[in-house]
């Protein structure tokens, strides 16, 4: 598989020495409910990486949990809450939202806290190197001992300083610095440290984790584009000045999602949880929102673009009922339809190796059903049912119980038993009332198709 590089602009081979791919993706700073731009690249990345376990890799995938941050604080302080037990909340949310979106549990998913002890001893020995500095209390990152900074962002010294200069602090040797340990405030927790008590900065916290529990090179660096500058420049910077180390081998960035064109903004009243999407279109329709645009282009939501993916779903599934109603026993009466098959299975696989082109490798799912469809062969349609359900189950889709997943309250048992009285009907010459049948069930969404084989119904998207 070939992906992007945001540190090179190239695609590059994911070539894992050992056949183990080591993974982090950035997870949530749990202060609030994910929302449906946080959900973006979960879904995106736990779609990978189950790929690249069909493809044969082992995969270590790890998602921190930011339990200690600002926002955090400043959200535990505005609700008279205790930020230990506030973070711990969201965390349990954040937890159950994964598995709302059809998210696969990470294989870890640390919390910071648990973890600050090491971070102490990480930035002991950035001080040491000479590549940190203690100012009262506070422990800052000297940018200019790392010549690497900025390549990942592409941004310019002249450019970083300009973004720094809004705020800067004076006690900070270059205004480019960043804070590795934070010394305590009033009413904020804190930890013991050689510099006094305090806290660890989020670039810290990420590094840390992600080489404590996968090396110090990683395959695969992921999260949205947002967190390129200053997070990832921030971390990158840390993990090589200490080790000399290439930190990451693979950087990948999701492109930013937006709501009818604007930023989603709470003050612009187009900001939506991601379990209120999951609970008006289903984890289905939302999953498939999301993997049927390019991970790496940006990604504009909308109720009628939700509505789409769900029908798109239900079409799916109404192929795979129909496919699956077909004895097991009967086979394709076109020889070359198998040959069809495992072309449309090579396609599927090439436009997932190169630069995991979702959007492409769905479209490979449709010309399967299509090419189904072409042929009045009952055979033919099981068989690639049977090819669509393998293909999609990397990607985390259609692998709900066939039509019975949007039935509703009709039973395929009793639309049975409908048919076969049309079919009685029909013998005995009363095509008035069969006819009534068929337009009857029309208005309940049931298409009735008539053919040489027999008559089959399938629910309309």
């Amino acid at each position: 598989m070939r992906l992007y590089n945001s540190l090179s602009k190239r695609l590059e081979e994911l070539a894992p020495a050992d056949g183990t791919v080591r993974m982090y993706v950035c997870g949530p700073t749990v202060y609030d409910l994910i929302h449906i731009g946080n959900a973006r690249p979960f879904i995106v990345f736990d779609a990978l990486r189950r790929v690249l376990e069909a493809q044969g890799f082992r995969v270590i995938y790890v998602q921190n949990v930011t339990d200690v941050d600002d926002k955090i604080i400043r959200r535990a302080q505005e609700e008279g809450r205790d930020p230990a037990e506030l973070a711990l909340h969201y965390t349990q949310e954040y937890f159950a939202d994964l598995e709302r979106l059809g998210v696969r549990p990470p294989t870890y998913s640390p919390p910071a806290t648990a973890f600050i002890p090491k971070m102490v001893e990480f930035i002991q020995k950035l001080v040491a190197k000479g590549h940190a500095y203690v100012v009262d209390g506070d422990v800052y990152f000297s940018v200019r001992t790392y010549p690497g900074y900025g390549e990942l962002s592409g941004r310019s010294a002249e450019e970083q300083l300009a973004g720094a200069r809004v705020e800067v602090d004076e006690r900070k040797r270059d205004p480019l610095d960043f804070a590795l340990w934070k010394s305590a405030k009033p009413g904020e927790p804190f930890w013991p440290s050689p510099w006094g008590p305090g806290r660890p900065g989020w670039h810290t916290e990420c590094v840390v984790m992600s080489m404590y529990l996968l090396g110090e090179t990683l395959d695969i660096h992921a999260g949205g584009n947002d967190l390129i500058f200053p997070h990832h420049e921030n971390e990158r910077a840390q993990a090589e000045s200490l080790t000399g180390k290439t930190f990451v081998k693979i950087w990948l960035h999701n492109g930013m999602l937006t709501v009818r064109g604007e930023k989603m903004a709470k003050s612009l009243g187009n900001f939506y949880y991601a379990r209120d999407v999951v609970r008006l279109f289903g984890t289905e329709a939302v999953r498939y929102f999301y993997l049927s645009r390019h991970w790496r282009k940006p990604l504009d939501f909308s109720f009628e673009a939700l509505e789409e993916a769900k029908a798109a779903v239900g079409r799916v599934y109404n192929f795979l009922g129909e496919a699956e109603r077909v004895p097991a026993e009967v086979s394709s009466q076109d020889p070359a339809f198998g040959a069809v098959l495992v072309e449309a299975e090579r396609k599927f696989w090439a436009e997932l190796a190169d630069d995991f082109n979702t959007p492409g490798a769905l479209a490979v799912l449709q010309e399967i059903i299509g090419e189904a469809y072409k042929r009045a062969d009952p055979g033919a349609l099981r068989e690639a049912g049977e090819a669509v359900r393998r293909l999609a189950r990397p990607l985390g889709l259609f692998q709900a119980e066939g039509s019975s997943a949007e039935l509703g309250k009709l039973s395929e048992e009793l639309l049975g038993l409908i048919v076969e009285l049309r079919a009685q009907l029909r013998k005995e010459k009363n095509f008035a009332l069969a006819d009534k049948i068929r337009e009857k069930l029309a208005a309940l969404g049931v298409e009735l198709r008539d053919g040489p084989e027999g008559t089959r119904w399938v629910l309309r998207a």
